[in-house]
């Protein structure tokens, strides 16, 4: 018997996601953005409150000025943004496709009473509404 498509956030998001806080460094995160190949990650709070986002596109250019001046790149507090579009995790994962035609985001954290719970990326609510379809 195939097992039942996921309906909700919870049942596809990741729950151990890699993420950083505002006193890591730009070059840190650059190498864990790289290594977990993701295109941005949540940044918490010591309570694992979610606080930002920062993705690739905004480090590149710090990560390259830093390099070609051999200075010391900046923490990731002085570039992520504040303004984050999280989700829930009892999110119904249609109203999250609907919602990621307009906003463009790849990566949304998942957010339960403030606290980062995991997250889910475009290919996983692309999978999860696939399989809804043809299951």
């Amino acid at each position: 018997m195939p097992s039942k498509a996921p309906t909700i956030v919870r049942e596809i998001m990741s729950r151990d996601c890699y993420r950083v806080t505002g006193k890591t460094s730009v070059s840190t995160l650059a190498k864990g953005l790289a290594l977990h190949r993701l295109p941005g990650v949540p940044v918490v709070d010591e309570r694992d409150h979610l606080i930002g986002f920062i993705s690739e596109q905004d480090v590149l250019g710090k990560v390259l000025e830093s390099s070609y001046l051999n200075e010391e790149p900046p923490l990731v507090h002085e570039l992520m943004r504040n303004e984050v579009l999280a989700v829930s995790p009892n999110k119904s994962i249609t109203d999250l496709a609907q919602e990621m035609l307009g906003a463009k985001p790849k990566v949304y954290p998942v957010v339960e009473q403030g606290r980062l719970v995991g997250i889910v990326t475009r290919r996983d609510v692309l999978s999860a509404v696939l399989r809804m379809r043809y299951s």
